[in-house]
């Protein structure tokens, strides 16, 4: 999708009300950016927006995995003599259940870049690295445009987002891929592209020393995977990050996903002493989709938990939990964040409360019959809700906290206790009249559209297409107050200096305080995080190895 015309110009958007105290990055000196971007290995033709903004379009960060390059990490770019057209965006990682097309393909490893024209090698603005989610098994918020969030920061960030190998051809675990090539693929990927940041980013006008990285969903569960890499190793990458809908599922280790491995190679008809061999022989459709057509399971929320990263040690050393909870993380400025209804797209339409204990079972089997007892006790129907069944809500509420909202609060108190930098914790619940109507409240990462601008995220949300229309409408006022909390934050690493005229101050999380802001369409403010949501977390958090409840 792209921006017409930079959605007629500039007009139509607000500009970026800096405090003077908002960080200044200088302008002068540097060769000249132009729209041929020489990165070495190829030179990329981009495009001059009349707007302002340079944008470069399905740039390869690496080199296609292919053939013997699949479940390896991933290699630089080979050189490609002449100049690439860089005008279009290229196809996106095919993921579980997908087949090849001219849109997914395995050769997906490509990168996008928007950066103000008007700038030098040495102008050294802030920038904006978005990773997309999708659960780990599909690119579900590919290609956004990036134009409107240049514009809105009065030219003064670059923007880039980017592909990263998903499903089983990014995240099929087991010791044999393990001695025949590299675990946890897709977000080897990832780091690839951060350092692909750190070498080429200054000609684009950006600088390498100044990275924020963002992601929603999978791709703020990728934040936390960086924090945590390696022990928390910091190799320099970025130095603040955003979490939007942090989702920890519970993580397989390598021995425990032995048994998928097995059962994908069987049915794909590999067996013997070169399993990795064989899967390597075949095409990316049979190995997303089990050598046949996708089918119901292939979708399901328990196959696809089946495709994530796995503990391995190194970039995944640990569980999440454990990791914060030792002090094993990068130590940055962090925004994290939740919508208000978490759990409402994946929860179950259960009827009673036997079937909501199916429904915790099919996506944590680690937990006890008693502790999922436990569960479904904590949380009674709180609300009867249109269209569903009378414990869709306790469904929905165990999802959305037991998985998003208290890893969530366990970063930010993590954070706050080991690290003098500063977290900031937010609650997002703008009412969208097609969402409710759905009976999904406020949904997962119902933000994303107002962060990158109304009207080009395509709905992946079943049962209300066209929700989202409201951010071109009577939701509008949430636009720019979102908007320039984060572009402040990747100016400043606070989301105050540089915030919207009619946004309030946004107070730093503390355990002291407990409090959070609550984005809401005009009536934004701060808000404390209710007793009893911290009450229940500590339920969660004592079913973690190696943490103790009581912690929250």
């Amino acid at each position: 999708m792209r921006v017409q015309a930079c959605v007629n110009s500039a007009l139509q958007l607000a500009v970026c009300l800096c405090l003077s105290s908002c960080v200044v990055h200088a302008v002068h000196g540097g060769d000249s950016v132009s729209s041929v971007a020489d990165l070495g290995y190829s030179k990329y033709q981009g495009t001059s927006l009349s707007c302002g903004v340079n944008q470069f379009l399905g740039m390869r960060y690496a080199a296609p995995p292919l053939g013997q390059l699949r479940w390896r990490a991933p290699q630089d770019p080979i050189e490609v003599p002449g100049i690439q057209s860089a005008d279009q965006f290229s196809p996106i990682c095919v993921g579980l259940g997908e087949r090849v097309d001219a849109n997914k393909t395995e050769d997906c490893l490509f990168v996008n870049v928007w950066a103000p024209s008007k700038v030098t090698t040495s102008s050294n603005l802030p920038v904006w690295v978005y990773i997309q989610g999708g659960g780990f098994v599909t690119n579900a918020n590919a290609n956004y445009n990036g134009t409107k969030l240049v514009l809105e920061s009065d030219h003064s960030i670059v923007l880039v987002n980017f592909n990263y190998r998903v499903g089983p051809l990014g995240f099929l675990t087991s010791e044999e891929i393990r001695h025949n090539g590299d675990l946890n693929v897709g977000l080897l990927d990832q780091r690839q592209l951060l350092r692909w940041v750190q070498k080429y980013i200054h000609l684009f006008g950006g600088d390498p020393s100044h990275v924020v990285i963002h992601g929603a969903s999978a791709g703020a569960v990728s934040v936390t995977h960086h924090l945590t890499a390696y022990g928390g190793r910091d190799e320099g990458l970025f130095v603040g990050a955003i979490g939007e809908s942090i989702a920890w599922t519970p993580s397989l280790t390598v021995a425990e996903s032995e048994a998928n491995f097995q059962s994908l190679a069987s049915q794909l008809s590999c067996s013997g002493s070169n399993v990795v061999d064989c899967l390597r022989l075949l095409d990316a459709t049979a190995i997303q989709t089990l050598g046949g057509a996708p089918n119901d399971y292939l979708v399901s929320l328990q196959a696809k938990l089946l495709f994530q990263p796995a503990i391995d040690g190194e970039i995944f050393p640990d569980a999440h939990y454990n990791s914060f909870y030792r002090g094993e993380f990068i130590h940055v400025p962090l925004i994290v964040g939740d919508d208000t209804n978490e759990g409402s797209l994946f929860a179950a339409n259960a009827s009673t409360t036997d079937e909501v204990a199916d429904f915790v079972r099919t996506w944590s089997a680690k937990l006890s019959n008693s502790q999922v007892q436990d569960i479904v006790g904590a949380y009674p129907p709180t609300e009867s809700v249109p269209g569903r069944a009378e414990y869709f809500s306790s469904a929905s509420n165990i999802f959305a906290e037991g998985i998003f909202l208290c890893p969530t609060a366990w970063v930010a108190g993590t954070t706050s206790d080991y690290s003098r930098e500063k977290v900031w914790n937010y609650r997002y619940n703008v009412l969208d009249d097609i969402a409710i109507a759905a009976g999904l409240g406020v949904p997962h990462t119902f933000e994303t559209e107002a962060i990158f601008g109304p009207g080009q995220a395509e709905s992946i949300r079943p049962g209300f297409a066209g929700a989202g229309a409201s951010y071109s409408t009577y939701n509008a006022a949430i636009v720019p107050v979102i908007q320039n909390y984060l572009i402040s934050f990747v100016k400043s690493l606070d989301p105050n200096t540089c915030r919207s005229a009619i946004s309030p101050v946004w107070k730093p999380f503390n355990k002291g305080s407990n409090v959070r802001i609550k984005l809401q369409t005009k009536r934004t403010a701060m808000e404390p995080i209710p007793h009893d949501l911290r009450e229940r977390c500590k339920l969660w958090y004592s079913f973690e190895d190696g943490v103790t409840s009581g912690e929250e």
